[in-house]
């Protein structure tokens, strides 16, 4: 609305609003992809080592 109606000052807020919420959600920062931990993407999980954990059939599916 801000943009639309021309207002500066509140397009600014907006955008300054914008940006800190997008650093809180990890979408802008330190990258996390760059931590050390081995990229398991793209594995059978038969050869990582979350093995046991999806082999086990009473495993809760939202941990």
């Amino acid at each position: 609305m801000a943009y639309k109606a021309g207002n500066k000052a509140a397009e600014a807020s907006a955008r300054k609003a914008v940006g800190a919420a997008k650093r809180a959600l990890g979408e802008r920062g330190p990258v996390w992809w760059d931590d050390g931990v081995p990229d398991l993407n793209r594995r059978i999980v038969r050869n990582t080592p979350y093995a046991q954990w999806f082999d086990n059939p009473t495993r809760d599916e939202t941990s």
